[in-house]
């Protein structure tokens, strides 16, 4: 999902100001939008990849009527680059085409204090929205799940073809943004990762083992929950012993590390590779799509290359696209599969990675690369 992995890049590596003057390494930025189709005394909000831009909240940062229909907001980054939107407090409002189509991310790299400018003339409207899709299959829901220091939070469990019609256990795959993967009534941005039916159809066809599929919804806390750090330490043990507990008392699961599995993508997908690399009694494999393993402040290469003891059994699916975000995480995916490779991980065995150069970083690429990382970690 392109706009909560964007704000993982920003978070904690942004400058407002000092007694009101500009910090020597942050860059000055008026965003302006002339709305020729609204009032002056009308709400316009700018919503993005970092704090300073709302952490892609919709209604945070708003920004202020001039007059003659124009509006701006002027803020002070230190990112290289920057992801946005506008709205109109919701996403059910934000900036569309002349076809009422949501308008893709703007994106800015920051290299100097500049002004950027935008005609906006169409804005969605809450019954306009289309979500496409439904879930696929018999899900089941566990609510308002809650552990110390964490906002509480729901579940949505994927049974697999023929669960309620048999007395077999099953494996089980925990999803983070869980949200987004199965429905896109609840996507961030409706669109999902379509998990439900490509589990569903490799079932059908025999080439993915029966799985149980858990998505753990995300918070607005998500952004220091799946990475490292005190709330990454507390998101980890919330999973395995909160979590896990419960989806294997109310659930025939096989509970055991060889049959529990992990995945998600962009923040989610590092959280993903921490649980399996920290919870190697847990969990025994991680999907890892489009993960930041080592951007801006974020380094987990770093706590891999330290890892003096035993071969840890654990098996990796790695993946990540060529633009924009995607391309920038390169890097830090590089480093962690020389690291892996040291560390005596034979490719192909327990680990593959998969680059798709035109892919960018958002559901739909990350649902159309599901089907080979379900196949590598659960194929017959």
């Amino acid at each position: 999902m392109k706009r909560f992995l964007l704000t993982l890049l920003a978070m904690g590596s942004f400058c407002l100001t000092v007694s009101g003057q500009q910090r020597p390494d942050s860059v000055r930025v008026t965003f302006r939008i002339n709305a020729a189709t609204m009032l002056d005394s009308q709400h316009v909000y700018l919503s993005g990849s970092s704090p300073a831009l709302g952490n892609w909240q919709p209604d945070k940062v708003a920004l202020q009527a001039v007059g003659g229909q124009v509006w701006e907001k002027t803020l002070y980054l230190k990112e290289p680059s920057v992801a946005y939107k506008f709205t109109l407090g919701s996403w059910d409002s934000e900036a569309t085409d002349a076809q009422g189509k949501p308008l893709p991310n703007f994106s800015l790299q920051l290299k100097g204090d500049t002004t950027v400018q935008h005609e906006l003339r169409h804005w969605l409207k809450k019954e306009a929205r289309t979500v496409t899709g439904g879930i696929t299959g018999t899900v089941r829901y566990h609510r308002s799940l809650t552990a110390d220091s964490l906002k509480p939070r729901d579940l949505i469990v994927w049974l697999p073809p023929g669960y309620e019609q048999s007395n077999k256990r099953y494996p089980v795959l925990y999803m983070h943004d869980g949200q987004n993967v199965f429905d896109p009534a609840t996507s961030s941005f409706g669109v999902d990762w379509r998990i439900d039916e490509t589990a569903d159809s490799l079932i059908r066809i025999k080439q993915m083992e029966p799985t149980i599929i858990v998505g753990i919804y995300n918070t607005p806390d998500r952004m220091e929950e799946y990475v490292p750090g005190m709330k990454g330490s507390a998101y980890m043990d919330f999973v395995v012993n909160t979590v896990k507990p419960l989806i294997d008392q109310h659930y025939r699961t096989k509970p055991g590390a060889k049959h529990t599995l992990t995945g998600g993508s962009s923040a989610g997908g590092i959280m993903a590779f921490m649980l399996a690399w920290e919870y190697p009694q847990v969990f025994s494999k991680a999907i890892c799509m489009s993960p930041a393993f080592k951007i801006m402040h974020i380094d987990y290469v770093k706590e891999v290359q330290a890892y003096t003891g035993k071969k840890k059994k654990l098996k990796f699916y790695i993946d990540n696209g060529g633009i924009d975000l995607e391309a920038r995480l390169q890097p830090g995916i590089d480093e962690m599969l020389q690291a892996l490779k040291q560390k005596g991980y034979r490719v192909g065995k327990d680990y593959i990675w998969i680059l798709d150069r035109n892919a960018q970083h958002n559901e739909a690429a990350w649902a159309k690369r599901m089907p080979r990382a379900l196949t590598f970690m659960l194929g017959k």
